[in-house]
């Protein structure tokens, strides 16, 4: 597995800092990359064969990239929307980024937005199909758990993950189709791109699809959780669901389509904070009982990665001691120092 993760440059009132270029470049023997907007910056971990080698990158890539900022005057943020600024944007001056912008305007210069990204290594691209329907059913639980922008541009905006409210405006963002093998993934895409709907592969955001440039499956429904322990849980919990869907060999379950897209958007205003909703079974459940019966899901391959222990912890943490969104809610609600909560440390 690998991850990528997001993160935002502000400047020390918290502004998005238009300084991405500058700071990547200190970290020429890290794979750090630039953004859509020059107030983001990409991180990505090597291949990982287990959750502490996981642990152990992404720490030490998160604290390299905070000194790399600090050299350039920014602060770098483990947070998925500006929590202050304006909505506008400046764009990376890299070709494909600049033609984003000409052809998609308003959308492409408002989206400095953080997400995390999980690859899991699968056998083929008709693997990654199956694995995609049998994710499904379980996109709007991560999403609930790694929720973290309920803050932006200094207003709380009632969601826990405004991030996601954003990105649903691209036209192939959200939940994946329902994929009938390969052939028919590759046939909506050419659609797309025919359509002028995307301008390139690149451009497919579904929440589940085959990497363009890798021999994986890459899952994209997360905000960039607050802290490295919160990605690990994410990462270890979708490498288990796409052992899972190996497994079962089956093509997965169907769904309703709206009541996915409900769930989806529980999910993203309350976070872990309200009930959800059970889409195979399109009934209301805590969010706790929710994140219960993902980890009973995939505990079989969760016993084989030796990762059962860490999984069931990182959910009970999370649940006591709340995600990203409760923790800045809260310290928002109590004119706490939302920066300082969510910067990460050199």
């Amino acid at each position: 597995m690998g991850v990528e993760e997001e993160l935002l440059l502000v400047s020390a009132t918290g502004d998005p800092l238009p300084r991405s270029k500058a700071v990547v470049e200190e970290l020429p023997e890290l794979d750090v990359a630039l953004e859509l907007t020059r107030a983001q910056v990409e991180i990505n971990s090597p291949v990982c064969r287990t959750a502490a080698e996981l642990h152990a990158h992404l720490s030490d890539m998160r604290s390299a990239l905070a000194r790399a900022a600090a050299e350039e005057g920014a602060r770098l943020l483990a947070i998925a929307v500006p929590p202050q600024g304006k909505a506008i944007q400046s764009i990376t001056k890299k070709q494909r980024y600049q033609e984003m912008a000409a052809r998609y305007g308003q959308l492409a210069r408002e989206q400095a937005v953080c997400g995390c990204h999980v690859h899991v290594d699968v056998p083929d691209r008709e693997a990654a199909t199956r694995v995609s329907n049998h994710l499904r059913p379980w996109l709007p639980t991560l999403l609930a758990l790694t929720a973290n922008s309920p803050i932006y541009l200094d207003e709380d905006t009632g969601f826990a993950s405004w991030r996601w409210l954003m990105w649903s405006r691209w036209p192939s963002s959200g939940p994946p189709p329902y994929f009938e093998s390969a052939e028919h993934y590759d046939a909506l895409v050419a659609m797309h791109l025919a359509a002028g709907t995307l301008m390139d592969e690149q451009m497919v955001y579904w929440d589940v699809r085959p990497s363009s440039h890798l021999p994986t499956v890459e899952v994209r429904v997360s905000d960039v959780p607050l802290t490295v322990d919160e990605t690990v849980l994410l990462a270890t919990l979708v490498r288990a669901l796409v052992m899972t869907a190996l497994e079962d060999g089956t093509k997965g379950p169907t769904l309703e389509p709206e009541v996915l897209r409900a769930a989806y958007w529980l999910a993203a205003r309350d976070g872990l904070t309200a009930d959800g909703l059970d889409v195979l079974r399109a009934g209301l459940v805590p969010m706790s009982q929710a994140l219960d019966a993902l980890r009973k899901h995939v505990e079989p391959a969760l016993q084989e990665l030796g990762d059962a222990d860490l999984v069931e912890d990182g959910i009970q943490r999370v649940i006591i001691h709340g995600n990203g969104a409760v923790r800045q809610r809260k310290a928002f609600r109590e004119g706490a120092n939302l920066i300082a909560l969510t910067e990460v440390k050199p």
